[in-house]
């Protein structure tokens, strides 16, 4: 009896994963209105230097929303937000105030002619000893008080001085103040913050400003002044190797200074199109991708757009081009048994917060929510995929459901055949991906998901992540997985069981 029963129950395994990859003639049918045109000349738009990089809170995000919008009311998805298709995310940005550091009765203006980076706090300034720390090294921080002072410090643009500040902090310093040789290095990142409107600053939350924690970059002139010292003697002292001859002959000085900071309030959208389903139609599927991207930077040339075709325009105009054959298929008759939801989030960039600020809101109830199929960077190829038949990184589809992953698996086995790559699917590889785009916010929330990737190329965060340099025969072929997955997802009798903890 026992063995009969180990039987059935495995012949029932083979026919459920059977059942799964034979797709209906239907899905055959629908998925093929998914086209390299279609999907190129919606991203032709989405990434176009009109849209501004589509940095979250500003013009070219809204127009990018704007856009999403026009089209889930074009194919015929519902907006679920109270009939409207924003999901409003109410966000905040900390905006620095009275800023500035003072040496004497001299008076430098953050912005202007220092640049202050980091935490600020309350509009009260502080007045603290100043002592030169050459270049920063670890020995001279060992051989120095820095305790409740200012530190200053030599650094260079290219360098960098994370290290540097982190030695600061660690012995209990007030606050760091970096200088530069060339005033030309000052000029380029105070233009570069001011054509940053928000950074990655923005937060769900009000902050609450306490005491000031950051750094002033300035000239060596300014940090001179502070010690009634030359930049010529500090750059000098701060090469020496020899404490006694170098940092040893600059003697303590003093500076006060203010950092302020207000929270103002930004409000940006999550774009929502919701497609019902028959007669399962209380149980859903969200399918998302993010169409925020970094904005504009500046540069020695002027602005630089960050269009972002493939971070993350492929993947929104993925999600845009499932929803229509979706629709397509529910108007003639071939609608899903599972309602689904397609939702393009903002803030990605500045946190996953577009879609944490769903799952901590959401339209529809979590516990109804069947599954996550996420859809982040799907247009290119990364360098160790230059050469290779086509291919997608699959990430978390065995995380939470052992049978999502078998129907992903059979479904592409089935149809595409793409080269499934799990090499980012351990949660402890040093990249994190399981953890870095908007489907961690519903796995945190015991939610199945699958998160679709191409990998990092070398146009990643840079203006050279162009339109032109979309594979729309792959992107396709993604997509289309994608979509039958989905399809299988939303119309087999039972639900994706989440296995047991």
């Amino acid at each position: 009896m026992t063995i009969m029963r180990l039987s059935l129950f495995t012949l029932l395994i083979i026919v459920q994963s059977l059942c799964a990859g034979a797709q209906s003639p239907a899905s055959k049918e629908y998925v093929n209105l998914i086209t390299n045109e279609n999907l190129k000349d919606n991203l032709s738009i989405l990434a176009s230097d009109a849209l501004e990089g589509r940095e979250t809170g500003t013009r070219g995000q809204k127009m990018a929303a704007a856009f999403i919008k026009k089209h889930f009311q074009d194919i015929g998805l519902s907006g679920p937000v109270d009939g409207d298709y924003y999901q409003d995310v109410p966000l905040y940005v900390s905006k620095p105030g009275e800023t500035y550091l003072m040496i004497g009765k001299e008076k430098f203006t953050n912005l202007k002619d220092v640049l202050y980076y980091g935490r600020g706090g309350k509009a009260e300034p502080v007045t603290v000893s100043a002592v030169f720390a050459g270049s920063g090294s670890k020995e001279t921080f060992d051989a120095i008080d820095v305790t409740d002072k200012a530190v200053v410090i030599a650094v260079s643009k290219e360098d960098g001085f994370r290290e540097q500040v982190r030695l600061a902090r660690e012995r209990k310093a007030k606050t760091v103040i970096a200088f530069f040789e060339d005033r030309q290095a000052l000029d380029e990142l105070i233009g570069q913050y001011k054509r940053s409107p928000f950074g990655s600053r923005l937060s769900l939350t009000k902050p609450e400003h306490g005491e000031a924690e950051g750094i002033f970059m300035v000239t060596a002139e300014i940090a001179a002044k502070i010690f009634n010292s030359s930049p010529e003697k500090l750059l000098a002292a701060a090469k020496e190797t020899s404490l006694k001859k170098g940092i040893g002959k600059i003697k303590e000085g003093k500076v006060t200074w203010q950092a302020e900071t207000k929270a103002e309030a930004v409000i940006s959208e999550n774009v929502l199109g919701y497609l019902e389903g028959t007669d399962k139609k209380d149980e859903l599927i969200v399918i998302t991708a993010h169409y925020d991207h970094i904005g504009k930077r500046s540069s020695g040339t002027g602005d630089l757009i960050n269009n972002g075709a493939d971070d993350d325009g492929s993947g929104t105009v993925a999600v845009m081009e499932i929803a229509r054959a979706f629709t397509q298929a529910k108007a003639a008759g071939h609608g899903p048994r599972r309602s689904i939801l397609f939702m393009l989030v903002t803030a990605e960039e500045k946190g996953l917060l577009g879609s944490d600020y769903y799952t901590q809101n959401p339209v529809f109830p979590l516990a109804n929510t069947v599954v996550n199929l996420n859809i982040d960077m799907v247009g290119r190829r990364d360098p160790q995929h230059k050469d290779s038949a086509p291919y997608v990184y699959v990430i978390g589809s065995d995380k939470l459901s052992s049978e999502l992953h078998s129907l992903s698996e059979t479904i592409n086995a089935n149809n595409l055949k793409l080269i499934f790559d799990y090499t980012y699917n351990d949660q402890n590889h040093p990249d994190r991906l399981y953890y870095r785009s908007d489907h961690w916010n519903f796995a945190k929330n015991n939610i199945p998901i699958i998160f679709y990737f191409d990998g990092i190329h070398e146009d990643y965060h840079k203006p050279s992540d162009e339109v032109d340099k979309i594979e729309f025969d792959l992107l396709r072929q993604r997509t289309q997985t994608v979509f039958l997955t989905a399809w299988e997802i939303a119309n087999r009798e039972a639900r994706i069981r989440v296995d047991a903890k």
